[in-house]
């Protein structure tokens, strides 16, 4: 069932925004090994790849999410991990919830739950308009209070030319940094953000496979 996108308290759950925070210092961030990576020209210096176990598993394939009689109608499908629950975020237009259903040149369309498979955090879905990924992702990061130490690359989504990004936000509230990630995709019908925040740094970790999964797996419809 649709519902709209949920409103936690800090101390409890994630916002949409992603601007819940987590541990302190952020150790470098992970290089997964799963699907092409390219090199890119980043303007700032990419953080040591370091391994960890989340990052090196692979996450057990359960539902599609994208396509027809599924959770949620977005311009492409990918598979998620199992017993992540979608579900789509009612009404994402409404004017009145505009600065919880917007981030930045885009809309979130659908978040898939990762408590059920144990985890804290959510894969969520946005759409942005006609245009190349890497200037909405670009934009999409800017708007998210507290981001910083952003790191661009070239890589795929499925066969599809793809933009990542990973990022740190920290909430002045709490005195915590964590990281974040997200890729873009530019499809006919506008451009495509998977996201991935995680209640503190440790969790989003390990959300990695199912964020690989769901990059590995994406197709257009």
């Amino acid at each position: 069932m649709e519902h709209p996108i949920r409103i936690m308290a800090p101390a409890a759950a994630l916002l949409v925004g992603g601007v819940l925070a987590g541990c302190g210092e952020v150790e470098p961030l992970p290089e997964i090994t799963q699907g092409a990576r390219p090199t890119a020209a980043p303007a700032t210096t990419a953080p040591k790849a370091t391994a960890t176990a989340a990052s090196a598993s692979s996450a057990v394939a359960g539902a599609s999410l994208g396509g027809p009689g599924t959770a949620c109608a977005l311009p492409v499908s990918f598979t998620l991990a199992e017993q992540w629950e979608p579900e789509a975020v009612k009404d994402p237009e409404n004017p009145e919830f505009a600065a919880l259903m917007r981030q930045g040149p885009a809309t979130v369309r659908c978040e898939v739950d990762a408590k059920p498979a144990g985890r804290v955090g959510y894969l969520r879905v946005y759409t942005a308009g006609k245009g190349q990924a890497r200037t909405a992702l670009e934009g999409f990061v800017k708007a998210e209070k507290g981001s910083s130490a952003a790191v661009y690359r070239v890589t795929e989504a499925g066969a599809l030319p793809a933009t990542e990004v990973t990022y740190t936000v920290h909430n002045e509230v709490m005195e915590e940094t964590k990281e974040e990630r997200a890729f873009a995709v530019a499809t006919p019908k506008g451009t495509v953000i998977v996201h991935l925040g995680g209640l503190d740094t440790a969790e989003h970790r390990a959300m990695l496979p199912a964020y690989e999964l769901a990059r590995t797996t994406l197709k257009l419809g």
